[in-house]
């Protein structure tokens, strides 16, 4: 069994390709450190109701730690999500993109794209960490064979929580796969960054750009690249930090959106914007201690507002960084603009309700 671009529901791959809000969803865990399923399903109900146009699970952001044999949570997660999104889905009328995280070299690869088509997953989310001594031509080799099995989003993970550096030559001929439906553009790097979006102008194939780039979200995507005849723009973002405030994501999105199609200088305040939600991304990601609070530190936002009881990972040492917790309380009272603390209340009672 296999998957192609054309077996994705035309009205989930024209959303895709208009550009949408796709948060890369946490995993919500007991103080046991069990699945807290009631908040897990949640969160999917969040997701639908704040207008995002997809949800990536298994993703950095789910903790890829779900796959570890004493943990066995891969298959389970995929699942029990999947039912939490077509429950809601029947419920709002409402149809979103599933993306699966796909990492490992080529067999576990493939075995996880086919656990990701049996839960009816659309597409997957390609990493490359498990590459990083390989090849240009051996990894190019592994996202052709994993391809053919489910349509890929690229993934360029910044090397500090995994990833490693992919050059500009790897990007150009992955650009030339058939079944590529778009990439995530996450290294946290504008020169990573210019190298993916100049080889897909290159290619001039239908790929459509998000942002990964959570320390950068606004000027990704307010941005216009061009490169000879070509331009292109990121649509929209698949990120963690999206995973908490998804309401005011989505109307960001909207707004940036307007102003790009109608050819019109960017307002200053959205400049500015810019600047305060990279400020509030550096409390959540905690880049002043190399990344290490940074799905704890999504986990604390949704904390705060009843989304999750607690902020463990299967890791008993992630955590909080010393300080987080403070500079999370800083931005949320500086920035009370871009929270969306008052939508989450009013439905929350709704979303942890059984069906």
């Amino acid at each position: 069994m296999s998957r192609q671009i054309t077996d994705i529901p035309d009205s989930i791959l024209a959303t895709f390709r208009k550009g949408c809000v796709i948060p890369a969803m946490p995993l919500a865990l007991s103080q046991d450190r069990s699945v807290d399923w009631i908040h897990q399903r949640a969160l999917c109900r969040y997701y639908i109701d704040a207008g995002a146009g997809g949800i990536a699970v298994a993703v950095h952001t789910t903790q890829f730690e779900i796959r570890a044999p004493k943990f066995n949570l891969f298959q389970p997660v995929l699942k029990n999500v999947a039912q939490y999104i077509d429950q809601w889905e029947r419920h709002r009328s409402q149809k979103l993109l599933r993306i699966c995280g796909i990492c490992g070299r080529t067999p576990q690869a493939l075995d996880e794209a086919r656990i990701a088509i049996e839960n009816n997953y659309h597409a997957g989310l390609l990493s490359m960490a498990a590459w990083a001594d390989g090849s240009i031509d051996q990894m190019l080799e592994h996202c052709n064979a994993v391809a053919q099995q489910i349509p890929i989003i690229g993934f360029y993970l910044q090397p500090s929580v995994g990833g490693r550096a992919l050059p500009y030559e790897f990007w150009r001929d992955f650009a030339k796969i058939p079944n590529v439906l778009g990439i995530k553009i996450a290294p946290f790097n504008r020169y990573g960054t210019l190298d993916v979006v100049r080889a897909v102008c290159e290619a001039d194939n239908e790929i459509s750009l998000y942002t990964g780039n959570d320390d950068n979200i606004v000027n990704d995507l307010i941005a216009n690249y061009q490169f000879g005849s070509v331009s292109r723009r990121f649509v929209g973002g698949l990120l963690g930090h999206w995973c908490c405030w998804t309401k005011n994501a989505v109307e960001l999105l909207d707004k940036i959106h307007a102003i790009n199609q109608a050819s019109e200088p960017i307002p200053q305040e959205i400049l500015t914007l810019a600047n305060e939600i990279t400020d509030c991304n550096a409390a959540f990601f905690d880049p002043k201690h190399n990344f290490k609070g940074c799905i704890a530190g999504v986990h604390e936002v949704l904390r705060r507002q009843g989304l999750m009881k607690g902020i463990w990972c299967l890791d008993k040492n992630e955590t909080l960084s010393p300080g987080q917790a403070d500079e999370i309380t800083r931005v949320h009272s500086q920035y009370p603009h871009l929270n969306d603390d008052q939508f989450v209340a009013q439905n929350l009672k709704a979303w942890l309700e059984h069906p």
